[in-house]
């Protein structure tokens, strides 16, 4: 494994943590999401998944749409183009290291 070319600065800050990269890693294939299957997928709390939302919508990478099922709250979070291409960055970014794997 070779870490030439690789530029940590690089890596997008919003991305780059587990949990908002799980989101965004989940998103990029079915997108869109609801928030309690983004709560299952990922195992993070109701309060900790809504607080890593908010900073991705924040940037601009994602859209949550609040609607209801019959009388159940339903938000929808679905990644924007923007998101998109700032994860195809982030793998991008990733690639040196992976050397021959990616």
């Amino acid at each position: 494994m070779s870490g030439d070319g690789f530029d940590a600065g690089k890596l997008d800050d919003a991305i780059h943590g587990r949990l908002r990269l799980g989101i965004m890693a989940y998103l990029s294939q079915a997108n869109p999401a609801t928030f309690n299957e983004l709560k299952e997928t990922t195992g993070a709390t109701g309060g900790n998944l809504s607080t890593h939302l908010r900073k991705l919508e924040d940037v601009g990478y994602i859209t949550q749409t609040k609607s209801f099922e019959g009388r159940k709250p339903l938000t929808t979070i679905t990644l924007t183009d923007e998101g998109r291409a700032a994860f195809e960055d982030y793998l991008a970014a990733l690639k040196p290291l992976l050397g021959d794997l990616g």
